[in-house]
């Protein structure tokens, strides 16, 4: 088994990458695949049975559609790249900034710029 599909089929299960699972969700539905391997593994342990059934079928998935291969090493890539997509924080800044800028994810007091 390709350890990637088993990672995948983990972030699956823990929805930690939603655009990753929507991808997985709308290819089985249209692809005549049984959605159900999916929703089985949905908050499943990542080293459970349901969770290994799930990365078995990702790869009966790749094997048979090249498409669908490449779409999902595609989204898994940009999940792993994006660390808010696990529940993490991206702090992004672009451009010319001028003043103030507060970068967080959780604030749980008072914010005060200035004197």
């Amino acid at each position: 088994m390709d350890p990637i599909l088993v990672d995948v089929a983990a972030a699956l299960a823990a929805r930690s990458a939603t655009s990753l699972y929507d991808t997985v969700k709308a290819w089985f539905t249209r692809g005549g695949r049984q959605a159900d391997v999916l929703e089985a593994a949905e908050g499943a342990a990542p080293d459970s049975p349901e969770v290994a059934a799930l990365a078995e079928e990702l790869a009966r998935a790749e094997a048979d559609d090249p498409e669908f291969a490449d779409a999902l090493r595609a989204e898994w890539e940009a999940a792993r790249d994006d660390p808010a997509a696990g529940g993490g924080v991206s702090n992004r800044i672009t451009g010319t900034v001028t003043g103030n800028v507060l970068q967080m994810k959780d604030n749980n007091g008072t914010i005060s710029f200035g004197s």
